[in-house]
């Protein structure tokens, strides 16, 4: 019995939960700072440029659902694996994760710079908007592979319970980032294009740190060639499992694109401002996310280890911790979220539209860490069709069709309401569906030790 086994099946679940998020919590942080502190340089080339950062995002977000779906997918089961101590096949699933992860990149930035223009387009640019969309986006794309992949490459770290690993890689790349951005907008007179040289760049190394885990032996797990499995049904296990992610991240990328196009109908400054609020409320909502992503390495390896009981405890203590937290920062956003807002766009048609928008959230927000948690919790232990059905409400099934009717009846106050409106119809439904989660786990538990007293 090897001593990851031993640690991630008899640590006390709150400090396994813990240990597991801080790595990842101070990592999603530190991305999100930069994006923030991104939006902010970006804006200081005025209201269009700052709205080619929103259209971008859409674009980003598809990118991190090829990762996600690879890399969680490859992760879940990996993990599992571990758990029941199968370490060889643990490396066939991780192996062709990545690589598959490596492939679909590799796709999206050929058909990405194919089709550039209708790319942007699609993604909710304005004519005025456009040409800084295409300077920021064109560099990126030379990324994508690797991107896709250091996703990938993060997602098994952290199911392999190696979340430190993965932070120095996202660490260092966030840092760059940031430097760079300085550095080729401002000291080089890049504008635009400096930002999108700035993230490719840190990219890419942030890939080569995360793939040197690997290849350097700090893991359980091997990557090699050799070890990819070219069976349908066991890529069809990862797409599977990992569906839900792609789900979530493409629903969360069609919905962005959807806020663009409503937001463009009343002008730059607006497509500006929902740009800012997704940004600051998802660095906000990072902390309960990282904390989610703590406990899904702990809830995946004790499901395959059959310690159900382990499972339960892990994600009531995720719950409790991440609304904690969410509380305590949702509370100054909303109080100084004014400042906030002007200090990445200082436009007084941006701050007053952004500001009702961003306070809405700021309190249904509040609703997150159980529809976060339930929906991780199904995903990690392997539900598959619970997991994507739950992945596809809040971003998808509810917030689509509220933007919609919210748009045609409430015009502008209606972008800015969608989205909390998707928050607390997404928390109702979350109710059944946690209790479905947790009777199933307990159900679990008693056919163990029913088969145990046999």
């Amino acid at each position: 019995m090897n001593e990851q086994y031993i640690r991630m099946t008899t640590t006390p679940v709150e400090k396994l939960v813990g240990r597991l998020a801080i790595p990842t919590i101070i990592s999603m942080m530190v991305t999100n700072i930069y994006n923030i502190v991104d939006t902010a340089f970006v804006g200081k080339l005025g209201t269009s440029a700052s709205g080619a950062v929103g259209v971008v995002f859409g674009f980003m977000a598809i990118i991190q659902a090829v990762g996600f779906m690879c890399g969680q997918g490859a992760g879940s089961i990996m993990s599992r694996k571990l758990g029941e101590q199968h370490i060889k096949e643990a490396s066939g699933y991780a192996s062709t994760g990545f690589f598959l992860a490596l492939s679909l990149g590799a796709v999206i930035a050929i058909c990405g710079g194919l089709f550039l223009k209708p790319l942007v387009y699609l993604l909710g640019s304005t004519p005025t908007i456009e040409p800084y969309a295409i300077e920021y986006i064109g560099f990126i794309l030379c990324a994508v592979p690797f991107m896709t992949s250091s996703f990938t490459l993060n997602n098994l770290l952290r199911y392999e319970g190696k979340a430190k690993l993965g932070m120095i890689g996202l660490l260092t790349g966030s840092i760059i980032n940031i430097g760079g951005d300085a550095l080729f907008m401002f000291v080089f007179d890049m504008g635009v294009k400096g930002a999108g040289l700035a993230t490719a760049l840190s990219q890419i190394i942030s890939f080569c740190i995360l793939l040197s885990m690997f290849l350097s032996g700090k893991t359980q797990t091997t990557l090699s060639i050799r070890n990819i499995f070219f069976s349908i049904s066991r890529i069809g296990d990862i797409c599977g499992t990992g569906f839900p992610s792609l789900l979530r991240q493409s629903l969360n990328s069609i919905s962005t694109v959807l806020l663009n196009n409503c937001a463009a109908v009343y002008g730059d400054h607006v497509v500006s401002a929902m740009s800012i609020v997704s940004r600051v409320t998802f660095f906000v909502m990072s902390i309960a996310i990282g904390i989610g992503q703590g406990f899904q390495p702990v809830s995946s390896f004790n499901y395959g280890a059959e310690k159900y009981d382990r499972v339960r405890k892990a994600y009531w203590f995720t719950f409790y911790l991440a609304e904690g937290l969410l509380v305590l920062f949702a509370i100054p956003t909303f109080i100084f979220g004014e400042n906030i807002i002007r200090a990445l766009r200082d436009d007084p048609a941006v701050v007053e539209f952004a500001l009702r928008a961003l306070r809405l959230q700021c309190v249904t927000m509040l609703t997150i860490p159980i529809t976060m948690v339930t929906e991780m919790g199904f995903q990690s232990t392997g539900f598959r069709g619970l997991a994507s059905f739950s992945s596809s409400l809040r971003s998808g099934i509810i917030f689509i069709p509220t933007l919609v009717v919210l748009y045609k009846v409430r015009g502008e106050a209606g972008i800015q309401e969608a989205q909390p409106v998707a928050f607390v119809l997404s928390f109702l439904v979350f109710i059944f569906l946690t209790k479905l989660f947790l009777s199933r786990l307990k159900k679990l538990e008693i056919q163990k030790n029913n088969k145990n007293d046999v």
